[in-house]
């Protein structure tokens, strides 16, 4: 897999993911594991719908 997310990316997925999971946790609610996904997409700097669409916001090329 290449990697199609950059760092600026990265950066916005993780920040989005802790304050989804933190409001789940804030509500006692179970929808705050939606936040991982953002997270791992982070982590792997591979999101399946950028590659699905074409996207990509990794600067480095191959």
């Amino acid at each position: 897999m290449k990697s199609n997310i950059g760092k600026t990316d990265r950066i916005a997925r993780v920040s989005i993911g802790l304050i989804v999971i933190a409001v789940g946790v804030y509500l006692k609610s179970w929808w705050g594991a939606i936040g991982l996904v953002p997270i791992l997409t982070a982590a792997t700097g591979w999101c399946g719908l950028y590659t699905l669409f074409g996207i990509s916001t990794c600067k480095i090329k191959g």
